[in-house]
């Protein structure tokens, strides 16, 4: 069975950082990580393939640092600077699609965790 499972969300003030991981049940080529506010839709915010290939979004780069430790099957993503408008609830994601640049579509991506809450207040 297919999981994906983050963990390392949590409360912080604006400023503070945190670090989600995902734990994956097999490798995927292509993985990334989306956040979602209720009401609004999933947003791409990072994504990373096995050839080391990075996207960010605009609003996150020189914050943001994702990484992946293929011997692991384990996702990061390093936050750092965190705003109040960085809460949400954020998900990893995975695709065996071979994405030479990794996208931040949702549709893209056939693989999702269960999220974790990151909330930060001013």
């Amino acid at each position: 069975q297919v999981q994906l499972v983050e963990s390392g969300g949590g409360s912080v003030q604006a400023g503070g950082s945190l670090r989600l991981s995902c734990v994956a049940s097999r490798y995927y080529y292509c993985m990334g990580w989306f956040r979602q506010i209720p009401g609004k839709e999933r947003e791409g915010v990072a994504a990373v393939n096995s050839g080391g290939r990075l996207t960010y979004a605009d609003s996150v780069k020189g914050r943001f640092n994702i990484s992946r430790d293929d011997a692991k099957n384990t996702l990061y993503l390093q936050m750092n600077s965190l705003k109040p408008e960085d809460t949400a609830i954020y998900y990893c994601a995975a695709t065996i699609s071979t994405f030479v640049s990794p996208p931040l579509v949702a549709g893209r991506y056939g693989y999702w965790g269960q999220g974790t809450q990151v909330t930060v207040s001013s």
